[in-house]
């Protein structure tokens, strides 16, 4: 079977925890744009217009804390996007800090996973 370069040793799919699908959809819907599909009880699908994934149910969250990966998304309105994250029930875990090449914040979605927006303005 001939494997599809433009996806060779890219990352292709992420799965993340959740136990409310409603409200992790509605939060990531406002914030991010992304769309769902519903594949039962147990499993939702998104798509952020780029890439595919899904939240699994299970009352583990997955943060840096506990080994869990940090998906890190880009904006140029860091601000913007901070206060979508708190106006549509996230919380801020590390707010807005430089570091070489940029700056970053950090939150947790309505489960209580940890992702972060970074901007190099």
């Amino acid at each position: 079977m001939p494997i599809k370069s433009e996806i060779e040793r890219k990352i292709d799919y992420i799965e993340l925890p959740a136990t409310d699908f409603d409200a992790v959809q509605a939060f990531y819907e406002a914030v991010f744009g992304w769309t769902f599909t519903d594949y039962g009880a147990d499993y939702r699908a998104f798509n952020d217009g780029r890439l595919d994934g899904g939240f699994y149910r299970t009352e583990v969250k997955s943060t840096p804390l506990n080994g869990g990966a940090l998906v890190i998304f880009y904006s140029a309105e860091l601000e913007q996007v901070r206060a979508d994250v708190l106006a549509n029930g996230g919380e801020i875990v590390a707010d807005i800090f430089t570091f070489p090449g940029g700056r970053r914040f950090q939150f947790a979605d309505p489960h209580g996973n940890e992702l972060a927006v970074w901007s190099d303005q």
